[in-house]
């Protein structure tokens, strides 16, 4: 019994793959799929609507974390999966991430990542070569674009304030031991497709992480979702040649961010929704 939420803005590109992926190989009625679209100026309500076991939300607010929230009004079951509408989840993938809370104390869990880079341009791609193998990154819940929570977890996570980065705010809010990567369950993550959509989203990224650092609760469970340069260093060491150069090009991409985000922070500017359209192509 598993209830699927997947907030969508102006998300028609990318939607009906996602629930094709989803319902491929489902059962009638095995999952509860809600879609919210939320503040859409496209086809994304038509789209999912035409698929017959998806249930659809409208509201005229573009903002995903009351788009969750408006989700948590109707949908009945637990485990509960929040999905981005711009990944690809099969019905398997769901299935796994599901059995994982069958043991005790589980509260949260994500699946693996998986990121094609075919024809992505080196500033993007040697990013993510070294974000890829980052600890922090491994073991976190963020940057998978799918989140599944307990009932005991999703309670939790919504006695948080609304918070710019949801999937981070739930891999800081619990304790290692209560969370989990569950190998076998893989998402597929579409990376940007450009060095500008690169810098948006890892400005968004970052915003969240200062956003984050302010709230205890997310502070006392499991520290904190930051770099550190000891990692950065065993990365560039285990193959010098090849990583070095990809640590620095990460280092400074990085910096660019980091200005960027405090530029947002200084603001108190913690809605502003750092797109990336490059990977939402039709």
């Amino acid at each position: 019994m598993v209830s699927v939420v997947i907030p969508a803005h102006n998300e028609a590109n990318v939607v009906g793959r996602l629930l094709s992926g989803l319902l491929a190989d489902a059962a009638p009625g095995e999952f509860e799929i809600w879609v919210v679209a939320n503040g859409c100026a496209d086809d994304t309500a038509e789209i999912a609507a035409a698929f017959g076991d998806v249930k659809v939300l409208i509201t005229p607010r573009a903002d995903k974390h009351a788009a969750m929230r408006l989700a948590d009004e109707h949908a009945q079951r637990f485990p509960r999966l929040y999905v981005d509408a711009d990944v690809e989840l099969g019905s398997r993938d769901v299935r796994a991430l599901a059995a994982a809370f069958d043991d005790p104390g589980v509260l949260a869990v994500g699946p693996s990542r998986a990121m094609p880079a075919k024809r992505l341009p080196w500033t993007v791609r040697w990013f993510y070569d070294v974000w890829d193998e980052l600890p922090v990154v491994r073991a976190g819940l963020f940057g998978r674009g799918v989140v599944g929570l307990s009932r005991e977890g999703c309670e939790r996570l919504r006695a948080l304030p609304p918070l710019l980065g949801d999937d981070l705010a739930a891999s800081l809010l619990f304790e290692p031991d209560r969370r989990r990567v569950v190998a076998e369950a893989t998402v597929v993550v579409h990376p940007p497709r450009t060095l500008g959509a690169l810098l948006r989203i890892r400005t968004r990224a970052l915003v969240s992480t200062l956003q984050a650092a302010d709230d205890p609760a997310l502070t006392s469970a499991s520290g904190t979702a930051r770099t550190s340069l000891s990692d950065l260093r065993a990365i560039a060491s285990a193959a010098p040649v090849r990583n070095v150069p990809k640590v620095a090009w990460f280092l400074a991409v990085t910096v660019a961010t980091k200005l960027r985000a405090r530029r947002a922070v200084r603001a108190k500017d913690f809605r502003t929704w750092q797109r990336d359209d490059t990977s939402r192509g039709a």
